[in-house]
């Protein structure tokens, strides 16, 4: 592990107001992350539930294009529990989240204190993100701030793309990468004149340990030249890898903080989620030059250990600040922390 110069919980769901009076906000978590105007920007994931439960009823949110949250009652003898976060339907077997979710533009002027809440809600509205917008990553490329998340609907969970320069309004770009896939991360500069982005595919069939993927694009849009990049397998990332803040450029090259998820025990348990970083050679990513070796950060403080979804640390945006990384993340699914971490601690801890 690396030594932590400090942990900060900067927001709990208590602290934000739901969209409507009937629903209750149970997660304000996995937030973008950037330096804009003199503060850091925070784009954070809002994960709302009804209020209401109704005896022998699941509750099941939804966003009815052009008409807002919709709320499906279904009887729970028609369900099966997954996690705290889904149900199955017995009926054809597809599963449905319990939460919907937008995303909400704040702001940090000191990147530990969260000083404003109430900002511009980018919130869902395609046929594509009917059960909600997840998890997004933000990268400046030229003068637009691009920002990936996860948009899902019946159709699975895909990654969208949509950019902005103001962080007021947004223009949506579509799906970039289809279902199933998650954890896109745009580099912040192009690499051999093409845009290069990790992914994170996760296919219903598994031939292998999960993987995390590199690929190119001329245009943001159409991505190609699909390349593995880095394999889990070891106690701690056999569960799940994937890339968590877009990637950073050092001298020795592209420093990549990323999260893995050991396997889960009982069923409902989701396992842990842990925080380790790599580093990729900074003309050709598709190169590891120096790794972790392991986790950097794991769920320590009360804030990460317990909530929605417990033990838990997500690490999402990271950003320079002196001698620092402060690196922004999810907390058991329900709260935004960050950490800072010494830089040259960080940096020699990759072998």
């Amino acid at each position: 592990m690396i030594r932590r110069l400090f942990t900060q919980c900067q927001l709990r769901p208590g602290d934000v107001s739901p969209s409507r009076a009937d629903m209750e906000v149970v997660g304000t978590f996995n937030p973008g992350a950037i330096e804009f105007e003199g503060e850091i920007v925070l784009l954070v994931r809002v994960a709302e539930r009804p209020k209401e439960r109704r005896p022998g009823w699941t509750p099941l949110p939804r966003y009815e294009p052009g008409g807002g949250i919709m709320i499906d009652q279904v009887p729970d003898e028609h369900l099966v529990p997954i996690d705290p976060r889904v149900v199955r339907r017995k009926s054809d077997g597809c599963v449905r989240i319990t939460s919907v979710s937008h995303l909400r533009v704040m702001r940090s002027g000191d990147g530990r204190r969260i000083d404003s809440i109430d900002g511009p809600r980018f919130l869902p509205e395609a046929d594509y993100e009917t059960f909600g917008v997840e998890d997004p990553r933000i990268t400046r490329i030229d003068d637009r701030y691009y920002l990936t998340y996860v948009a899902v609907s019946p159709h699975g969970a895909a990654t969208a793309l949509a950019s902005t320069r103001d962080f007021r309004q947004f223009d949506r770009h579509g799906i970039i990468f289809c279902p199933e896939n998650k954890d896109v991360l745009l580099f912040p500069e192009k690499i051999g004149g093409r845009y290069a982005a990790l992914h994170r595919p996760n296919p219903a069939t598994h031939f292998s340990h999960p993987e995390m993927w590199l690929a190119y694009s001329d245009d943001l849009v159409s991505w190609g030249d699909h390349t593995p990049l880095l394999g889990g397998g070891s106690t701690w990332d056999a569960g799940r890898i994937g890339g968590g803040c877009p990637p950073v450029r050092t001298q020795r090259g592209w420093l990549e903080i990323y999260h893995g998820n050991d396997k889960a025990g009982e069923d409902g348990d989701v396992g842990r989620y842990f925080g380790a970083a790599f580093m990729m050679d900074g003309d050709d990513p598709s190169r590891i030059v120096a790794q972790s070796g392991g986790p950097i950060m794991a769920p320590e403080a009360d804030f990460e250990t317990d909530g929605f979804v417990p033990n838990v640390v997500f690490p999402t945006a990271m950003i320079e600040r002196g001698d620092k990384f402060l690196i922004y993340y999810g907390a058991a699914d329900a709260s935004t922390g960050v950490v800072g971490l010494a830089r040259d601690e960080l940096l020699a801890a990759l072998q």
